[in-house]
């Protein structure tokens, strides 16, 4: 400020003495331009905003790996994430299980599926009148009590069976005398007349080897035919067991319930395999009920007891061959007959035919679950409602004896190892 007033003074007295000149207003106007600049220095010093520092490089942050959230908050990082104390987890506490690990199907193997079998057991039984061998029908699932190795068990399923038939016709065929090969035939005509078109059949002779007479069909003349053409038999020895192990072995093959009706006298003279081992095939066979019909009754009446040496061992052979052939049909859970007469037959075969139609069907899941190959024996008893037994009466009010048919048991699967 005192440099502004030496220099406005001289200014001043300069006016009153004399003219001004150019070089006067020239000072003036620095003068007043330099006041003029120091005044606004300080208010732009003020006004003007510091000048950016250059920015030091920062590092690189990731990103968090969260989507926007779809209600419109922030997409960035917000900052520091407060996070919960964990609670403090005592030692003693169990660590979690594992997860399951996850099996990948290999490339090119399509969907597999896991099938678990059941066991589960099928009975065919049979109730049929001691004296007159009818069927008894009306009978429900609680007159029925199955029992497995003399355990009960509990019947889920119960049906009554009247289908077609699939029946393999076993007749012996041999050079021994034509009273036996005259009953075969009248016993095998007598189960044709008894065949229904929807019914398949087959017919198998033997003697000292086996013969196919006619493959399964649905013809009746077809297996007529057969029949007639058995004329002149080729050897005298009868191999019973042989042929039977053959006829079971070939209706394994065939699904579903099969019959096997042997005719024949039930001796067996040369066959390579013992009673044992057919015994034993016949208790694994499977869904396989055979029927036997003796042969030769009337010739053995007539020669039975005449004493001798020969005639007590021909007496003897042929006990011992009607007891195998009831042993066969009572395994299996059919009947055994024992004609002498050809009137016989067609009553015989009238009662085979309404014995294989008409059964009675228990399905039961055995308590015994295993799967060990054993042989279970099988009885099956009729009940009240009491559980007492069951009595039958005619309309007499008298009571009827009945016979209960059915497998004397089976042989369990083997499980596969």
């Amino acid at each position: 400020m005192l440099l502004s007033t030496e220099v406005v003074m001289p200014a001043m007295s300069a006016i009153s003495s004399k003219r001004p000149s150019t070089s006067f207003f020239r000072r003036l106007l620095l003068a007043v331009l330099f006041l003029a600049a120091l005044a606004v220095a300080p208010l732009g010093r003020a006004q003007t905003p510091p000048q950016q520092q250059p920015k030091q490089p920062q590092p690189a942050q990731p990103q968090p790996d969260q989507a926007a959230p779809d209600s419109g908050g922030p997409g960035a990082d917000s900052g520091v994430i407060a996070l919960p104390k964990k609670k403090d987890i005592p030692d003693d506490t169990p660590p979690p299980a594992p997860a399951a690990p996850k099996v990948k199907i290999p490339e090119g193997m399509g969907n597999v599926s896991l099938r678990i079998e059941v066991p589960e057991v099928t009975v065919d039984v049979g109730v049929l009148l001691e004296k007159t061998h009818q069927f008894v029908p009306g009978l429900k699932p609680s007159n029925f009590r199955v029992y497995e190795d003399g355990v009960q068990q509990k019947v889920s399923g119960f049906k009554r069976v009247e289908a077609p038939i699939t029946a393999l016709l076993l007749c012996e065929f041999a050079a021994n005398s034509y009273t036996f090969i005259y009953d075969m035939r009248n016993a095998a005509f007598a189960f044709a007349n008894q065949l229904r078109p929807q019914d398949y059949v087959a017919m198998m002779t033997f003697d000292m080897h086996t013969q196919i007479v006619s493959d399964f069909t649905q013809d009746k003349r077809q297996l007529q035919e057969a029949i007639n053409s058995l004329i002149i038999p080729g050897f005298r020895e009868t191999n019973l067991f042989d042929a039977l192990y053959e006829g079971l072995d070939r209706l394994e093959r065939i699904e579903g319930r099969k019959y096997i009706v042997l005719i024949a006298s039930g001796r067996d003279t040369f066959s390579k395999l013992t009673l044992d081992k057919i015994l034993k095939k016949v208790k694994a066979s499977q869904d396989v009920t055979i029927f036997t019909v003796s042969t030769g009754g009337a010739m053995r009446a007539m020669t039975e007891g005449r004493g001798g040496m020969m005639g007590s061992m021909r007496d003897m052979d042929y006990l011992q061959a009607d007891n195998e052939m009831k042993t066969f049909a009572s395994m299996t859970g059919g009947v055994s007959y024992f004609p002498r007469f050809a009137g016989e037959m067609p009553d015989i075969f009238q009662q085979i035919n309404q014995n294989i139609r008409s059964k009675y069907e228990l399905v039961y899941r055995p308590s015994n679950a295993k799967q060990d190959g054993t042989y279970r024996k099988l009885r099956v008893e009729l009940v009240d409602d009491e559980g007492h037994p069951l009595t039958i009466q005619d309309e007499k009010h008298k009571p009827l004896k009945y016979d209960i048919i059915t497998r004397d048991g089976y042989k369990a699967k083997q499980e596969v190892e």
